[in-house]
């Protein structure tokens, strides 16, 4: 069974050196195995962080804090936008992010140390947005865990993105949390078909499993909804009122989607999977995607990036607002948390004198 998204490791942009290890020049000869990506077992380093928690100004995101306990994701999803950051540490945005992680081993203990400063300033924390917190590395080191057993003891609200069916080991704190109002949770839902599920996303939950969790969490009390994201032009797009239905019949009462994004290296990887997987529609794909960015693969600008511009977009806003209305789904509203409740569990600091 196919386990890895991409075959491909694209150079580093930040390194001024590539090395091109399809050239034979008679030095090494690599074992077989290390050419098949299906073979290679993940490598995991860890990293003593000095802060945890990320701040964010972008008005196209709704937080302004956010922890990532994990770098790289061993979901491998092929159109993470989350790949060209792996280049920041000396590695490659394409197997090297589904393979070569980085565990932020002292998550919980720097989390605590920030959430004591005298001047922290309680808003939600978004808990997973780069990478996923619940990929398989998690069952292992039981960093997400750790990091909501801190927010559980301060009350601190926080809200969740995931695909990984691992977030159900975690429900008696997300209920507990979710019974103050200070826990939310959205899955991402990008396919109700397995065989593209295992293509496009090939060390994720199954769609019908992703379904259970929202059922689950529902019915114990945690506030959940859906994000369609990335919506992809020929690919996934015909199933936008279906993938509504089901999330909202399993329960989830919002939703949101996201329109594919291409930034740096994630272009190169993504066209070499679509050519892959369906080559007689590639061009299709491509062309509808460059319409939607103003001839380009991809447009940073805020208020664009995440849907694009033009007919396309405005089609699939439509379809996707119409059948979420006649839904009863909220669109595109988080979950308003609490940030009251908030308390240090050893105590306010308080001056001396």
């Amino acid at each position: 069974m196919k386990t890895r998204a991409t075959d491909l490791n694209p150079h580093n942009r930040f390194q001024p050196i590539a090395t091109d290890r399809d050239f034979d020049d008679g030095w090494y000869q690599a074992p077989e195995d290390d050419l098949n990506p299906d073979s290679l077992a993940t490598e995991v380093m860890d990293e003593q962080v000095r802060s945890i928690i990320s701040r964010n100004s972008s008005p196209d995101v709704p937080f302004d804090q956010s922890i990532n306990p994990y770098r790289g994701c061993e979901h491998a999803c092929i159109y993470c936008f989350a790949r060209p950051t792996h280049a920041y540490w000396d590695m490659s945005p394409g197997l090297d992010f589904e393979t070569r992680l980085i565990a932020k081993a002292n998550a919980a203990r720097t989390l605590r140390n920030e959430l004591d400063k005298p001047g922290y300033k309680v808003s939600p924390i978004a808990l997973g947005m780069n990478t996923d917190a619940y990929q398989p590395l998690e069952r292992e080191r039981r960093i997400t865990r750790q990091l909501l057993e801190v927010l559980a003891e301060y009350r601190h609200p926080v809200s969740i993105i995931t695909k990984g069916a691992l977030i159900l080991r975690d429900l008696d704190l997300l209920s507990e949390l979710a019974s103050q109002n200070l826990c939310s949770v959205s899955i991402s839902l990008t396919t109700l078909s397995n065989d593209l599920k295992r293509r496009m996303e090939p060390r994720t939950a199954a769609p019908s499993t992703r379904l259970k969790i929202i059922e689950q969490l529902s019915s114990a009390g945690v506030p959940t909804g859906i994000i369609l994201g990335p919506v992809i032009p020929f690919i996934n797009d015909q199933e936008i009122e279906a993938i509504l239905t089901a999330a909202a019949s399993a329960g989830a009462t919002r939703a949101s989607w996201i329109m594919l994004r291409l930034p740096l290296e994630l272009d190169e990887l993504f066209q070499d999977w679509l050519h892959r997987h369906f080559p007689q529609r590639a061009n299709h794909v491509m062309n509808r995607i460059r319409d939607l960015r103003g001839g380009r693969s991809y447009d940073s600008d805020f208020g664009r990036r995440m849907t694009g511009t033009g007919p396309y977009a405005d089609l699939i806003r439509q379809r996707f607002s119409k059948k979420a209305r006649q839904l009863g789904m909220n669109l595109h509203k988080p979950e308003s948390l609490r940030s009251d409740l908030f308390r240090r569990p050893a105590g306010e600091q308080m001056g001396l004198w």
